[in-house]
């Protein structure tokens, strides 16, 4: 088969389309073989490109954790799926197991969910990784409930245009940042209730006067860095804030401690890193209710651009560009 290697740490170019053995040809008691159609592109892959994987001494590594396609053979054991099934899921792609560059991949029928059937292959491999962010991000760091108010940073952005839509799911009022005209459009059709142009306004303020200066219930940081410590005084007394980037060494806690704001810290990949089964089945559940909502219209995903499996380099290159709108996706040739 067909699979983009990454053969060292670097430049967007060290990503290479090889021919390499299916991994079917050894396919586990509850194993799937999935013919790829389509698989996301997402920041962590251009950061393990950079300083290298998790699992430095198992290299070439095959990058991108999430995937859907056609299931095209199963284990011995497997109950829940069968030949012809459409899956979507997020697995692999970060130096253990293969990821989703390719056009053939397994995975455990546990980390599998049905692909909504009113989305294509492509709008259903952007979605697995955002939508687990966000849901526990939002819904279990956060605690969100129905009424109260949310800052989502960057809301045009892969994580940030699910979260908006998520959050008005469960009843929430939302204001986001955006860079542009075109991007607040955007958000504001997602169901966003207010909108803050970064570049021209404090957010903080901006989202004191939306609150009538109490602060948000709960922030939701996309962005990282300074962007933490700067949203502390927007939140209420006793908020959340939820970040899903490590925070920076240089981040002034003060603010959040004089407001006695709970932090929440999201990684989605540590089930899958630390091989938290439990997590993971979990994982998959979630994917599965946000299927529904996607087939019932409630719940949409945003695709920007697609490229080839021999494109991938191409597709590196302009997510680094920050400025994307939405998700990148490599496009697997039906053969």
């Amino acid at each position: 088969m067909k699979a983009v290697l990454m053969t060292a740490a670097g430049d967007p170019e060290v990503l290479q389309l090889q021919d390499i053995q299916n991994p079917g040809v050894r396919l586990g008691e509850t194993e799937l073989l999935v013919h790829l159609r389509a698989a996301g592109i997402n920041p962590i892959d251009t950061k393990l490109r950079k300083r290298g994987t998790f699992y430095p001494d198992k290299m070439p590594a095959i990058l991108g954790c999430d995937g859907a396609g056609v299931v095209e053979a199963v284990g011995a054991g497997v109950q829940k799926f069968r030949v012809g099934d459409e899956v979507y899921f997020c697995n692999g792609g970060l130096g253990a197991h293969q990821g989703n560059y390719a056009e053939y991949t397994t995975i455990d029928e546990r980390f599998v969910a049905r692909k909504p059937a009113s989305v294509s292959f492509a709008e259903a491999a952007a979605a697995p990784l955002v939508l687990i962010t966000a849901w526990e991000a939002l819904y279990e760091r956060g605690r969100l409930e129905p009424g109260e108010r949310v800052l989502i940073h960057a809301g045009a952005g892969g994580v940030g245009h699910v979260a908006i839509q998520l959050a008005k799911l469960k009843g929430a009022s939302v204001c986001t940042t955006v860079s542009t005209q075109e991007k607040a459009d955007f958000v504001h059709k997602l169901g966003a209730d207010h909108v803050i142009f970064y570049k021209q306004r404090d957010f903080v303020q901006a989202a004191l006067d939306w609150t009538n200066g109490e602060g948000v219930d709960l922030a939701f940081d996309t962005v990282g860095s300074e962007t933490l410590h700067k949203t502390f005084p927007a939140v209420r007394v006793y908020g959340d804030i939820v970040t899903i980037l490590e925070p920076d060494a240089n981040t002034v806690w003060k603010s959040a401690r004089q407001r006695n704001l709970r932090i929440g810290l999201e990684f989605m990949l540590i089930p899958m890193l630390q091989g938290i089964v439990e997590a993971q089945q979990h994982q998959a559940e979630i994917l599965e209710q946000c299927a529904k909502w996607i087939d019932a219209g409630k719940l949409q995903i945003q695709v920007s651009h697609t490229f080839s499996l021999e494109e991938a380099a191409k597709a590196h290159h302009l997510l680094e560009t920050g400025s994307v709108t939405g998700k990148i996706i490599l496009l697997v040739e039906d053969k």
